[in-house]
């Protein structure tokens, strides 16, 4: 059996836009919630449950996921609490994965697709919102 791995590169392009995105975001008080931390918990949740599944798929990416989740941690500073939900979202996609699947599936590979269009889009979607 062969899996396809998806291409990748335009949508960590996307991520990697809200990265930056984030970074660019006027100062607010620490613990205060941004209007968009509901989609960046979302993403966090997306990015922890890609670091499993793509792992378990054979994708050979390593920490790209949760690097790109520390990225994320970085660009944006949160502390506190905002950092902890942050944090819990991610923790939250791997482990509800790890408890599902134990190899890769066909059933895993569209979820692989489907985060990484759902990821991608929440990306666009703030950037275009949220991005001076």
């Amino acid at each position: 059996m062969t899996i396809v791995r998806p291409i990748i590169p335009t949508r960590l392009l996307a991520v990697l836009m809200l990265v930056l995105a984030c970074a660019a975001a006027p100062a607010r008080a620490q613990d205060a919630a941004a209007p968009f931390d509901g989609d960046l918990q979302r993403l966090a949740e997306i990015l922890g449950t890609l670091h499993y599944l793509r792992g378990i798929c054979g994708s050979n990416e390593g920490a790209k996921w949760r690097n790109q989740m520390q990225a994320l941690i970085d660009a944006e500073t949160p502390a506190g609490e905002r950092r902890a939900r942050m944090i819990a979202g991610f923790n939250r996609g791997y482990n509800g994965f790890q408890q599902t699947y134990r190899t890769c599936t066909p059933a895993a590979m569209v979820a692989i697709r489907r985060y990484i269009d759902e990821g991608s889009k929440i990306s666009r979607d703030l950037t275009a919102r949220y991005a001076n």
